[in-house]
């Protein structure tokens, strides 16, 4: 039987594999705008990327996406990471 990786499992391989490419990166817990990515990672060049992490089966809420898509508007890299 395949064992079930959690969200946060995964958040914290994904912060691991930023950080090992030299990005400086925060995990979000409580901000002052609902849907923000759970991870923000700022590259030593100040190129910042946004992260959302979802589980294989996890959906993006709508918050979610209206916030992704905010982010680039303003012209920053996002992604949905998935493991």
């Amino acid at each position: 039987m395949e064992r079930k990786i959690t969200e946060s499992q995964l958040q914290n391989k994904r912060i691991k594999e930023l950080e090992k490419q030299g990005y400086y990166v925060i995990k979000t817990k409580l901000t002052n705008k609902n849907g923000i990515p759970d991870i923000i990672a700022i590259a030593p060049n100040s190129n910042v990327l946004f992260c959302e992490v979802k589980t294989k089966t996890g959906k993006v809420s709508k918050l979610q996406e209206y916030r992704l898509k905010e982010l680039e508007d303003y012209g920053f890299k996002t992604e949905v990471y998935r493991g």
